[in-house]
């Protein structure tokens, strides 16, 4: 009897797919078992249309989460709108976090001569885990020392932008670029030194890299897209150079309103 009921509530559905002899012949379960298959393949189909659907109406598909900087990009927009310059300027000021707290353009010590670090011991170390703390806590994926006030050639991030993904956090210490390549790449970039605003920047594709570890042992490498944007905006702040300093003039004409509205804010000393 249930067999009965099943094939008469399914014949028109079987017969508008199969034909109606074609899934006569399968068991009840087998039977069901393809229908919710099916079911479940269209549920997908017509999800990744309302998707495509949504992106169509956004120019410059956004993906990579926003937020997630010091360096931060928005992936697949050949041009930013207002809107995605907005969004790309979407980090958090958390204020004092480890006793640290961010430097905002225009202080002092972000263009004052950064130190090799002599000393791997446990200040270091303790140094570097409050860097991470500050870093997360702004919705950050990399940070300098200089942006703490600590004029020291030392950078940490995390391209994931997770503190649970801890498995990819990077300390680097005193490091240099020893290649890079000739092709570049331009995207979007936003610093948490400069709040409120993102802008296009042009970097290699690809960075060799000589470092040293916590521990002062020293390793060799290469970064390359995503990773190689973030480890050059952060070896960036280690020059005293900042991302605004490798504008375009067109570019710098656009964020100029935002740079001014920094230095009214915070002086000609910046904040801590």
């Amino acid at each position: 009897k249930k067999d009965r009921i099943f094939w008469t509530r399914t014949r028109g559905l079987r017969a508008r797919l199969f034909g109606d002899g074609a899934v006569m012949q399968l068991p009840r379960r087998a039977a069901m078992a393809v229908l919710l298959l099916l079911v479940l393949v269209a549920s997908a189909a017509q999800a990744h249309l309302v998707a495509r659907s949504a992106s169509a109406l956004q120019p410059g598909v956004v993906r990579r989460p926003l937020g997630a900087r010091c360096a931060a990009v928005l992936e697949g927009a050949p041009s930013s709108t207002a809107a995605e310059r907005a969004a790309v300027a979407a980090e958090i000021d958390p204020g004092e976090v480890a006793g640290l707290r961010v430097l905002k353009y225009p202080h002092q010590l972000l263009r004052a001569p950064n130190e090799e670090v002599a000393a791997f011991d446990a200040e270091l170390a303790e140094l570097s885990r409050r860097m991470f703390r500050l870093m997360y806590a702004s919705k950050g994926v990399g940070l300098a020392a200089p942006q703490v006030g600590i004029n020291k050639r030392l950078l940490v991030f995390n391209p994931e932008g997770d503190e649970k993904a801890f498995r990819t956090e990077v300390v680097m210490v005193n490091p240099k670029i020893v290649a890079r390549s000739e092709g570049t790449e331009l995207d979007d970039e936003g610093c948490l030194s400069f709040p409120g605003f993102g802008a296009q920047v042009v970097r290699a594709k690809w960075v060799k890299v000589k470092a040293f570890n916590l521990k002062g042992n020293p390793f060799n490498k290469k970064y390359t897209g995503w990773d190689a944007r973030i480890f050059q905006h952060e070896y960036d702040h280690l020059d005293g150079t900042l991302y605004v300093d490798r504008l375009t003039d067109e570019e710098r004409q656009i964020v100029q309103t935002d740079l001014d509205r920094l230095v009214a804010l915070h002086g000609p000393g910046g904040a801590v």
